[in-house]
């Protein structure tokens, strides 16, 4: 492939190993970064204020809190909503393990259920069925940037924290998800949708709330005394998230136009492709088919040809925590498969995925 004809960002790999994600990263997105360094002004300031503006308008929220992981904006969502010991939370077990330190920092109780078998979703059933007097919040993950069973969830009488680290763009019956949650959160890090290298973001409508939130994040030049944190994002990084925000609807495009050739391509292939929900708009953060059987063997036959293919999720949440009666979760683990699909994959990349994909399935 033409030199000038791969992607700004893209970064050439000597042994022609397709990686399951990376970055898409442009010398203009260098310059800003830059540009802040020779500001001398790189700690939290002005340009994460304007990170904050831009990104709440994005969305469509009144207010907003940069901070300096998803994680971290997890943890204070949940603390800003008063989340406490003895408190318990409603969590999916087919998630990253962010979400649950999230709630063991608060020292709240985290209730574990299972997902929706197509989705991937939390499973509006089972959140339902866990619900008692002490639960104070749910969370709830649009898994890889497929939205969530909202309508559902949010008739449940308890305060909801949208998790969309895999969703940046993603709608949900005509507006954004991050739009519905009492609280939302965002990671931005490295191979997510946006990327700051580290980073995240909690939008809300309530000022009260996201206010609690900037004031949790910062523990110097206070008044009074009470435990807070070292949770802020620079400037440093606010000035690539501002880069990356004026080119997500590109990102976007980009995912659904990968995503439209891999259910061609793919349609004869022996799995499930994913689910598509009416009113519930994808972006494919992750290309998540489900194979027949564990997919241990084409995952290692997938690598041995260097199109490095993974499981979506690394250990489910009740696997870490010895719980049982997860069988959604447990099928989901054994048997998907989140073949690379990102923006700056090339061409030539591109048509390697499908050929070996095609040969192993």
């Amino acid at each position: 492939m033409p030199k000038d004809s791969r992607p700004s960002g893209f970064c050439a790999m000597s042994d022609s190993i397709i990686p399951h994600s990376r970055p898409t990263l442009t010398d203009a997105g260098s310059k800003a970064v830059s540009s802040v360094i020779e500001s001398g002004q790189i700690a939290q300031g002005p340009v994460v204020r304007e990170f904050e503006k831009r990104f709440s308008d994005c969305i469509g929220r009144k207010e907003a809190a940069a901070t300096n992981s998803g994680t971290a904006a997890l943890h204070l969502a949940l603390l800003a909503l008063g989340v406490k010991e003895k408190d318990e939370v409603i969590i999916p077990s087919f998630v990253c393990t962010a979400v649950l330190n999230a709630v063991l920092y608060t020292r709240a109780t985290p209730v574990v259920v299972d997902v929706d078998p197509e989705t991937y979703n939390i499973s509006v059933e089972a959140a339902k069925r866990a619900v008692t007097g002490q639960t104070r919040a749910i969370v709830v993950p649009h898994m890889f940037g497929c939205p969530a069973g909202i309508k559902e969830l949010s008739g449940l009488g308890i305060p909801m924290i949208e998790d969309c680290a895999q969703a940046v763009g993603a709608n949900y019956e005509g507006q954004k998800v991050g739009r519905f949650g009492i609280l939302s959160v965002y990671s931005f890090y490295a191979t997510k949708v946006l990327t700051t290298g580290e980073g995240g973001m909690v939008v809300s409508d309530s000022e009260e709330l996201v206010s609690k939130v900037k004031d949790l994040r910062e523990y110097d030049n206070k008044d009074d005394f009470a435990v807070r944190f070292n949770s802020k994002m620079t400037d440093i990084q606010a000035a690539l998230g501002l880069n990356q925000l004026s080119r997500l609807e590109k990102f976007l495009e980009k995912r659904r136009e990968i995503a439209s050739l891999y259910f061609r391509e793919f349609k004869e292939c022996d799995f499930a492709l994913p689910v598509q929900k009416d009113g519930r708009e994808h972006i494919y953060y992750r290309f998540v088919v489900k194979t027949q059987d564990n997919a241990s063997s084409p995952l290692e036959k997938c690598q041995q040809k260097k199109v490095m293919c993974q499981r979506p999720v690394h250990i489910p949440l009740h696997v870490c925590l010895e719980l049982s009666g997860f069988p959604h979760t447990t099928e989901a683990w054994q048997r998907t498969v989140s073949i690379p699909l990102y923006p700056s994959l090339t061409q030539e990349e591109i048509e390697k995925i499908i050929a070996v994909v095609k040969e192993i399935f």
